[in-house]
C-alpha cells in the first residue's frame, strides 16, 4: 500500500489508518515527477491512501505545520491519470477530496470537508472545542481503520461511518456525514 500523508499535527490522527500495515509512507515533499513515478508503480491490487489537508485542486503540503498556509500541492491534476488507471482502490481523506475526485474522474472512498482545526470549525459553523476535536477525530480515524481492516467494501463505508457516530455532536455529525463512495 502506498500512503501519501504529509506531516501535519492537525491530521496526525489519520496515521491510525495505516500504522502497522507495512505501508510505503511518503510524509515529506516529493516533486510532481517523483509522486507520478510512485503512483505509476503501485499495483492496481494495492490500496492508495492520500491523507492530510487539501482542496478541490489536490492534496497540499507545507514545510512547517506551525504556519497557516501551504507551500505546494503534492498530489494534483497532473497525477490524475495514474490514479484513474489504478481503479477504485483509493482512500482519500482531506477537505474536498470528493470535489477533486469528481473533477478528475476518480473512484474510491473520498471525504468532503472534514473539520480538523478550530478555524475550520468556525468557517463551517461547527460548534466544538479543541478537546472534542482531538478526542473525536482520533475516534473517527480508528473507526474508519476498523472498517478497512474488516474489508468492508469501500462502497458501504459512508453508511457504516454514519452508524458509528455515537456522540451526534455538531462536530461528529458534520464529519461522519462527509464520506463518499465515488
Amino acid at each position: 500500500m502506498l500512503v501519501i500523508h504529509p506531516k501535519d499535527k492537525t491530521t496526525a490522527m489519520l496515521s491510525a489508518l495505516y500504522e502497522g500495515l507495512g505501508a510505503q509512507v511518503i510524509s515529506n515533499y516529493r516533486s510532481t515527477n517523483e509522486i507520478g513515478h510512485l503512483l505509476y508503480h503501485v499495483s492496481s491490487q494495492e490500496r492508495i491512501m492520500l491523507l492530510g489537508h487539501g482542496s478541490e485542486k489536490g492534496l497540499l503540503f507545507r514545510e512547517d505545520d506551525n504556519q497557516k498556509g501551504f507551500d505546494r500541492t503534492i498530489v494534483s491534476h497532473s497525477h490524475a491519470h495514474h490514479l484513474r488507471k489504478h481503479g477504485g482502490n483509493i482512500v482519500a481523506v482531506w477537505c474536498d477530496a470528493d470535489l477533486f475526485a469528481k473533477k478528475e474522474g476518480l473512484h474510491g472512498l473520498f471525504s468532503g470537508m472534514i473539520v480538523s482545526e478550530l478555524e475550520e470549525a468556525t468557517l463551517n459553523n461547527v460548534e466544538t472545542t479543541q478537546e472534542e476535536l482531538d478526542r473525536e477525530n482520533v475516534k473517527l480515524a480508528k473507526r474508519l481503520r476498523a472498517l478497512l481492516d474488516e474489508n468492508i467494501p469501500l462502497s458501504e463505508i459512508p453508511q457504516r461511518m454514519l452508524a458509528l457516530d455515537d456522540i451526534h455532536s455538531s462536530l461528529t455529525t458534520f464529519n461522519y456525514k462527509n464520506f463518499y463512495y465515488l
